[in-house]
């Protein structure tokens, strides 16, 4: 066999066995493609089977030259679990990765929005247009419920439970759970659906989907990326956001405001609370009233 068609055989497995979203999927097999392309490049004919770990060793010090220390460690993690996959399928009986390590990488941690940031850049969308009933929406959804975007592209009106004050949201893997939805948040999503997506001609396969496109269709993730870098260029935002920044927002305001952080966890759909921790720093104000509230010393 040649390598697309493990590379096949791979993305079937971690679709139907892992339950992994297209767009994860995606980017497993972007790394496996990219070792391709590299001996493709370089003319080494050898499957997945034989390949030894210098060739590997010399094809990580090749995208070196081109990657931060992120990139390269990402890649490296992708074809981990590619040979993984492998040995798993007795395709092969040894890891060529195994003596590999990955650079070391600090923490990085996206911008976090403040209240008036939010405000301002929901106060910038036109509402005299139809899209803007729906990017105020848009926006007070992934803030308010703390979603991935791919989470917010997802949503349907079936996963609107508005009596009992939850939304249905389905993340990585498949796997749903169910999150608070605040009245303000909930006020702007029935404008959306009753004044102006009730106004739409609807594709099929779109009819149960939440927020459309002029078309009828669902949004594409570029599509929130856009709207939300044309908002931070109008109000003239010196910060680079994204549609995650508003979800470590939403944690970042919570744990702020009191909440802890295994209820966050739940929220945020995280299987491991260090995920939790990573995402939702405190900035060191936060810390020193923490420690003038809560420690006996701090008090004065």
């Amino acid at each position: 066999m040649n390598w697309n068609t493990y590379i096949k055989s791979y993305t079937s497995y971690l679709k139907i066995e892992r339950g992994l979203s297209e767009h994860t999927i995606e980017n497993y097999t972007f790394d496996v493609l990219r070792l391709c392309h590299y001996l493709d490049q370089y003319n080494i004919d050898i499957s997945p089977i034989q390949i030894a770990p210098e060739t590997l060793q010399q094809f990580i010090y090749h995208i070196s030259k081109e990657l931060n220390a992120r990139s390269q460690a990402r890649i490296i993690s992708g074809l981990k679990s590619f040979f993984s996959y492998l040995i798993f399928e007795d395709y092969r009986a040894d890891d060529p990765l195994a003596l590999i390590e990955a650079p070391r990488i600090g923490r990085k941690l996206p911008d976090t929005l403040s209240m008036d940031e939010i405000d301002q850049l929901i106060s910038a969308i036109d509402l005299s247009k139809p899209e803007g009933e729906r990017n105020r929406a848009i926006l007070e959804t992934l803030y308010g419920c703390g979603l991935r975007v791919s989470e917010l592209t997802e949503l349907r009106i079936s996963d609107l439970f508005f009596e009992e004050g939850f939304v249905k949201v389905t993340g990585k893997g498949n796997k749903q759970r169910f999150v608070p939805v605040a009245n303000t948040t909930q006020r702007y999503i029935e404008i959306y659906k009753h004044h102006i997506r009730s106004h739409l001609t609807v594709k099929k396969g779109s009819e149960d989907i939440l927020f459309l496109n002029r078309r009828g269709s669902k949004l594409t993730r570029a599509m929130i990326f856009t709207i939300i870098r044309d908002l931070a260029q109008k109000i003239q935002l010196q910060k680079t956001i994204s549609p995650h920044t508003f979800r470590h927002s939403f944690a970042t305001h919570l744990l702020e405001n009191g909440a802890d952080l295994r209820s966050i966890q739940m929220m945020l759909g995280h299987e491991s609370i260090t995920t939790t921790e990573v995402y939702v720093h405190l900035d060191r104000k936060h810390l020193t009233q923490m420690v003038h509230r809560y420690h006996p010393r701090g008090k004065k």
